[in-house]
């Protein structure tokens, strides 16, 4: 199990990026403009820059959804490797069995 606070906070960034998406698609659309004045793109460059670090969406973590564990992450299934290969051991995933030659 990863640290409950390193969830949580990658958990707070989420909803952040999701809070902000909106009004930073449009800053970053006036920002890249090259028909605007130059003022004015630098003006959306200035308010992106004034947005909290954490709705970014790149400083989201991608985590398993059972353990928080940040390594050998699956985006199919949205779990480690670990994890599923318990789960897929135990017959819990559909249609996956364990591999034997």
């Amino acid at each position: 199990m990863a640290k409950t606070s390193a969830v949580e906070r990658n958990l707070k960034r989420q909803k952040m990026a999701l809070k902000y998406a909106a009004k930073r698609s449009e800053l970053k659309a006036v920002a890249r403009d090259k028909s605007k004045p130059v003022e004015e793109r630098f003006a959306a460059q200035l308010k992106l820059a004034e947005l909290p670090r954490n709705s970014a969406p790149t400083r989201i973590r991608n985590r398993c959804e059972i353990t928080g564990r940040p390594r050998g992450y699956y985006r199919k299934v949205k779990m480690s490797r670990i994890a599923m290969r318990e789960l897929a051991s135990n017959g819990m995933i559909p249609g996956m069995v364990k591999s034997s030659w």
